[in-house]
């Protein structure tokens, strides 16, 4: 359900949902047959473009694939979520099982709780018992986590642990019903690893590594500082105008508020969405708007973005609302 529509908005959904591109959602069935034929393609053809050159590609291509998957848990491009299970159900990112990011990313949807550590799980903040209890080298990490090379360095790393202590949690409460999601994750995982390495002459380390962790790294740089500590739950969401380069890995995601308001629009209309309502959506964003990945590179490539413990205001990007859409047309990428 919208959080929040204008008459404008209105408008433009109704007519962006009776055209023939919404209908059939071929923009997402190009994509899913461009990113599975681009990431095997590149894999059978390792030999002749040598590790280094497949392992960039793959990491990029499984990227692509973690925002499809996003999409698809969304409800595109078919509306059956078996359907759509089954076509995110390859471990090509290796680390998170479709059906528990589907689960978690859900969750994260409960716009009132955003960053809240104890409500969000995708949150990046924690809570302040759990920042009392940790030792100088986690806190350290914590804080290193939020500068925008840590993301990407040491992001993956805590995203990886806490999912499986969480998937161990439940299994030492006795909630066992997530354990055949893992089981065929893993299955699959495994024949993939060992198809790869045999057939295509790729290392399970290559993989792992460099395709899983590498995939991940660069899906942080979307997640940077996507949500930010406010008082209004709908100041806390990004409007991050990259270059076309991001808005197509991350499939618009970059409009985030945009699309925490309508998780039901498809990527290939997010753009229009929001460039229709822009004043309105930078006012109801608090003024949380950056020109591209660059900016965050720019302001906190080694400095804290945000306190890592949740509870108080911190200083963010928060610009005044603009006056005139015309002081905003420059548009960065990183």
């Amino acid at each position: 359900m919208a959080i929040y529509l204008d008459d404008t908005q209105r408008n433009t959904l109704a007519r962006l949902a009776a055209s023939w591109t919404w209908r059939t959602q071929w923009p997402t069935w190009v994509l899913i047959v461009t990113i599975y034929s681009g990431w095997f393609g590149v894999a059978m053809h390792a030999r002749e473009l040598g590790l280094p050159l497949t392992t960039v590609l793959l990491a990029l291509l499984s990227t692509w694939y973690m925002s499809l998957q996003h999409e698809l848990l969304h409800g595109h491009p078919t509306r059956s979520p078996f359907v759509n299970a089954l076509l995110g159900f390859a471990p090509l990112a290796v680390w998170f099982p479709y059906g528990i990011y589907r689960d978690s990313h859900l969750q994260h949807h409960d716009d009132p709780h955003l960053t809240r550590p104890e409500r969000d799980p995708e949150s990046y903040f924690v809570s302040q018992r759990m920042w009392q209890r940790a030792g100088l080298a986690i806190r350290a990490l914590l804080t290193f986590r939020n500068t925008f090379i840590g993301r990407l360095l040491v992001g993956p790393a805590f995203a990886i642990a806490a999912t499986g202590a969480d998937a161990l949690g439940r299994i030492r409460r006795g909630d066992w019903r997530d354990v055949p999601v893992w089981l065929a994750h893993l299955a699959a995982l495994g024949a993939l690893t060992v198809w790869l390495q045999r057939v295509c002459g790729i290392p399970a380390w290559v993989f792992v590594i460099g395709a899983g962790y590498g995939s991940l790294s660069l899906g942080s740089i979307r997640s940077f500082q996507e949500h930010r500590a406010a008082h209004a739950h709908e100041h806390r969401t990004v409007i991050n105008e990259a270059g076309w380069f991001w808005r197509l890995l991350f499939l618009n995601n970059n409009y985030h508020l945009v699309h925490h308001d309508l998780p039901h629009v498809p990527w290939f209309v997010l753009r229009e969405v929001y460039e229709t309502s822009r004043q309105q959506y930078i006012e109801r964003s608090g003024g949380f708007l950056v020109q591209g990945y660059s900016e965050w590179l720019r302001r906190y490539a080694f400095a804290p973005v945000a306190r890592p413990v949740h509870g108080g205001l911190t200083g963010f990007i928060q610009r005044n609302p603009p006056v005139s859409a015309k002081r905003q047309t420059a548009r960065q990428a990183l």
